[in-house]
C-alpha cells in the first residue's frame, strides 16, 4: 500500500469521524424513540472508528513514520519556520483555476501535480524542453512546451527539426540543503581537465542568474554562478527555480515574472483569455513556496544490513562514489537547520559526459548535449512506494530499476558501469540493495 494511499485514508478517516460526531449531536433533536435510535447508530459508528484506528491495520494503515515521507520538515525548525512550512505546503498543493490565473498555456495546475508527493514525478508529468542547436530563443515557444491550454487558447506543439529533451520532474525534498552547500565544497570535486587521469572530469555549470533574483538570495548576482538545480544544473538560485515553475509549468505570473507566457505560434491570438489580474500571485505566496521547499527534509536511509555494508564497499570499489559523493557539507544559511551540517545526497552536483546513449543534444547554460548533473540518490528507498511498486530513473525515466540505470551509464561512467557488470550476481545484488536503501 502506498504512502499516498495512507494520506488519503487519513483524510477519509477524519471526514467519517466528523460525520459521526455530527450524527451524535443531531441525535439530540427529534422524538425520543428516533433520538435513541440515531444516537445508538452514531455511537456504534464512533466505536467502529476507534477500533479501526487502533487495531485493524488491514483496513486502515497508520500514518507513515518520520523519515518515511517526502513531505516532512527538517528537524530543528523554529515554531515560526514550521508555520511558514505549513503555509508553503498549502500553496504548493494549491490547484489554480482559470479565474485565479491558470494559463493561458500550462503543463499542470499545481506544484504538487508535477512533483507527486514531493518526491519524483510520474511518467505522465514528463516535461518537454527543446532548442534549435544552441538557440534557446522564445520565438518558437521555448525552452519548454506547454501542452495544455485554457478554453480559447492553443497549446504549444513541438516545432519541426529541433533538439528535444524529455525530463522527469526532479524530487523537491532536500533542495534547501543543496542550496546551502558552499561553492568551495562543490569545486573540491571538480576536475574539468581530468588532471588525475582517471577518466572522470566533472565540472560545474556556470550560469547567470535571472535579473529578478535579489542580491539577498543565494545564487544571485550579475556574473555566472554555479548551477545546482535542474537536470543539467542549469539554475543557480532556488527562487529562480520556483518562479519559473509558476510561470512555465502553471502559467502563473508573479512580481518576478509579471508578463503572461503565451503561445507565439498560435494560429490566432485572442487577447485577455486569462482575465486574472497580473501578477496572479504575490511575493509572499512565492516566498512561502520557496521556504517550504527549503525546509523539506530528505527521507532517512534504510537500516544497515550485512549485505548493504558489502554493497557500499562494492559501490566504492567500482568508483561510483567519485561522482555520487556520499555527502557534502553545507555552509552558513539563514535557516539554522540547514547550516553547517552534512547533506547525504550522493551527488557532486557537477556535470559529467554520460555518453551518446543518454545524450539529448540540447545545451543548458554551459552544459552540452551529452552532459548531465549527477543525480542525487537520496530518497530511492521510498520511490517504489510512491510509484506503485515501480521506478523511473535517469533524466527521462527510461530506467525502471537501479540495475538498468547503471547499465545505461556511458561516457565518464563507462568504467564504473563495466565494473558493475563484471561483478558476480550476488555482488551486483548487494550493490543495488545498498543504492536502493538510500
Amino acid at each position: 500500500m502506498t504512502h499516498l494511499t495512507r494520506l488519503q485514508e487519513d483524510e477519509s478517516r477524519r471526514v467519517i469521524l466528523g460525520e459521526a460526531v455530527r450524527d451524535v449531536q443531531n441525535a439530540r433533536s427529534g422524538r425520543p424513540a428516533a433520538r435513541r435510535a440515531r444516537a445508538a447508530l452514531a455511537i456504534c459508528a464512533l466505536a467502529s472508528l476507534v477500533l479501526l484506528g487502533s487495531g485493524c491495520s488491514n483496513l486502515l494503515t497508520e500514518r507513515a513514520a518520520q523519515g518515511d515521507r517526502f513531505d516532512q520538515p527538517l528537524d530543528g525548525l523554529s515554531n515560526g519556520e514550521l508555520g511558514q512550512f505549513q503555509r508553503g505546503q498549502t500553496q504548493f498543493r494549491r490547484a489554480f483555476t482559470v479565474v485565479e490565473g491558470l494559463g493561458p498555456i500550462f503543463n499542470n495546475v499545481s506544484c504538487a501535480s508535477c512533483h507527486s508527493g514531493d518526491g519524483r514525478g510520474n511518467a505522465s508529468n514528463t516535461l518537454v524542453r527543446f532548442s534549435r542547436g544552441t538557440d534557446l530563443d522564445q520565438s518558437e515557444g521555448g525552452p519548454q512546451i506547454q501542452d495544455r491550454a485554457i478554453p480559447g487558447a492553443e497549446p504549444e506543439q513541438l516545432p519541426a527539426g529541433v533538439d528535444v529533451s524529455n525530463r522527469m520532474p526532479p524530487p523537491v525534498f532536500g533542495v534547501g540543503l543543496i542550496e546551502a552547500i558552499s561553492d568551495s565544497a562543490i569545486l573540491a570535486h571538480a576536475d574539468p581537465n581530468d588532471a588525475d587521469g582517471d577518466g572522470i572530469s566533472g565540472r560545474p555549470n556556470y550560469v547567470t542568474p535571472a535579473a529578478y533574483v535579489p542580491a539577498t538570495e543565494p545564487g544571485s548576482g550579475t556574473s555566472p554562478r554555479i548551477g545546482r538545480f535542474g537536470r543539467k544544473a542549469q539554475v543557480p538560485a532556488l527562487l529562480q527555480q520556483a518562479v519559473e515553475a509558476f510561470h512555465q509549468d502553471i502559467g502563473i505570473t508573479s512580481p518576478y515574472q509579471p508578463a503572461e507566457n503565451v503561445n507565439p505560434l498560435a494560429s490566432r491570438v485572442v487577447p485577455d483569455l486569462d482575465r486574472a489580474q497580473d501578477p496572479e500571485v504575490g511575493e509572499g505566496e512565492v516566498d512561502d513556496v520557496l521556504q517550504y521547499m527549503r525546509m523539506l527534509a530528505p527521507p532517512s536511509p534504510g537500516e544497515w544490513t550485512t549485505q548493504r555494508r558489502r554493497g557500499e564497499t562494492l559501490f566504492s570499489s567500482a568508483r561510483c562514489n567519485v561522482c555520487h559523493v556520499p555527502s557534502m557539507p553545507t555552509g552558513p544559511h539563514e535557516i539554522d537547520a540547514l547550516a553547517y551540517r552534512d547533506a547525504p545526497l550522493y551527488s557532486d552536483l557537477l556535470l559529467h559526459d554520460m555518453g551518446d546513449g543518454l545524450a539529448d543534444n540540447r545545451p543548458d547554460g554551459s552544459a552540452d548535449g551529452r552532459e548531465w548533473r549527477t543525480a542525487p540518490l537520496w530518497g530511492l528507498r521510498l520511490v517504489r512506494e510512491f510509484l506503485n511498486g515501480g521506478m523511473l530513473l535517469l533524466h527521462d525515466g527510461r530506467a525502471h530499476s537501479v540495475d538498468e540505470a547503471i547499465r545505461l551509464h556511458g561516457g565518464e561512467a563507462a568504467a564504473a558501469r563495466d565494473a558493475f557488470i563484471a561483478m558476480p550476481a550476488a555482488d551486483r545484488a548487494a550493490l543495488v540493495d545498498f543504492v536502493e536503501s538510500r
